[in-house]
């Protein structure tokens, strides 16, 4: 895909799409088949034209370079708001407590929530806690940005908070590849929809053509269930 492009990936669930991303970001393994992220084999190298698994500091290095937030928020209930965003870069990267505070206070601005900066996750609100996922992903300045069906664990009043940041992300160049069943921002957002079934892709298109004129019989019997 090409940098600066909102991929949404849909299907019904167990298609194969959560696994899809969790590949990219090496938490589930492949057998066949490369992936390449900035033009780097993720998670392997090439050893007489067979795929060899790298070492775990070589994936760790990979993961630096690729955002990812969960279905569920995965925030360490024992930080701040502000901690939670801040732990990557000065775990992982080693870098000054005060840049990285400077930049995490922005991060929180930027999804909305620089006033719940010292609240603890269970002190926020699941759309709240999304958004701090969201910030503590950028944190680590990531070349793309990977979601799995963000807004499936929160109350339906709290998807759109999320969901308006991630248009932000979009109109602000975020490479980003999105699982979702919001059909809404995939029309809005999406430069490209692919549709997966069984682990495989079954149509790809822009979001017009997608919706408008979808070319397989299970697209179109999938897009007639939820529309």
């Amino acid at each position: 895909m090409a940098k600066a492009e909102v991929l949404v990936l849909v299907g019904r669930s167990g298609s194969g799409k959560t696994t899809l991303v969790r590949c990219i970001n090496r938490l589930e393994f492949i057998d066949r088949g490369h992936i390449y992220v900035d033009g780097e084999l993720v998670g392997y190298r090439l050893h007489n034209g067979k795929l060899v698994p790298e070492s775990e500091w070589a994936v760790a290095e990979h993961r630096r370079h690729v955002g990812m937030v969960f279905q569920r928020f995965n925030l360490f209930p024992h930080l701040t708001a502000l901690d939670n965003v801040m732990i990557g870069p000065l775990r992982v990267l080693r870098r000054s407590k005060a840049e990285v505070r400077g930049e995490a206070l922005a991060l929180l601005e930027k999804v909305g929530l620089v006033d719940k900066r010292d609240r603890y996750p269970s002190q926020l609100s699941g759309g709240q806690q999304q958004r701090v996922a969201i910030a503590r992903a950028l944190a680590m300045k990531p070349s793309v940005m990977l979601f799995d069906e963000p807004t499936s664990a929160l109350d339906p009043e709290t998807v759109d908070e999320v969901l308006a940041v991630m248009r932000d992300l979009a109109r602000g160049g975020m490479t980003m590849i999105v699982v979702t069943h919001e059909m809404r921002f995939a029309r809005e957002v999406a430069d490209r929809v692919i549709m997966m079934d069984a682990g495989a892709i079954v149509e790809s298109g822009t979001a017009r053509e997608f919706f408008l004129n979808p070319k397989n019989e299970r697209t179109r019997v999938f897009l007639s269930s939820i529309l």
